[in-house]
């Protein structure tokens, strides 16, 4: 079951559902937009191999920043991330999508999920389209779509990107 703006203000109201920082624009007929936060990492070109199983400092691979503005280069992939804090109970679980004026615009994310029990900041990654084009901290970027789950889940979200806030990068360590 997807949830109506109904429901989110019922959830949001209970504080089973958090979003921080609040405000009511945000809320949409069944989701939420989310906003811009003002760090970014762009993905570097290399030619050195990274070895998932080995990996030394994931860092050397990304150029990252913090600004109120920023411009996507071309064709290039970033990983930017919400203004807003999210805590789901472990009953919902989110699809996070690009809002549609930015997919119009020729930029893409790949399919996304929040899972029941998440906690922190999201980082998505975005693929930029063929010319530069600027972005702002605060703008309505990314629309999550709320489900309830037919059962809570057993074991809520305890992940590696629990608590995360800005841009996280990867962590490999745990992929054996």
């Amino acid at each position: 079951m997807i949830l109506s703006d109904f429901d989110l203000r019922a959830y949001l109201s209970s504080g089973r559902l958090r979003i921080t920082p609040f405000s009511e624009e945000i809320i949409r007929e069944n989701g939420v937009d989310l906003r811009l936060g003002s760090c970014y990492c762009m993905v570097k070109e290399s030619s050195e191999v990274l070895d998932i199983l080995k990996p030394d400092d994931i860092s050397k691979y990304y150029e990252c920043g913090e600004a109120d503005e920023f411009i996507l280069k071309p064709n290039t992939r970033y990983l930017l991330h919400t203004l807003e804090y999210v805590s789901l109970p472990p009953e919902l679980m989110g699809f996070v999508e690009l809002r549609s004026t930015f997919a119009r615009l020729g930029l893409m994310i790949p399919p996304t999920i929040i899972d029941g029990g998440f906690e922190g900041q999201i980082t998505i990654e975005v693929l930029s389209t063929s010319f530069p084009i600027k972005l702002r901290t605060g703008i309505r970027f990314l629309h999550v779509v709320f489900s309830k789950l037919t059962t809570p889940v057993n074991k809520p979200y305890r992940g590696k990107y629990q608590f995360q806030k800005g841009v996280k990068l990867p962590i490999l360590k745990d992929n054996t």
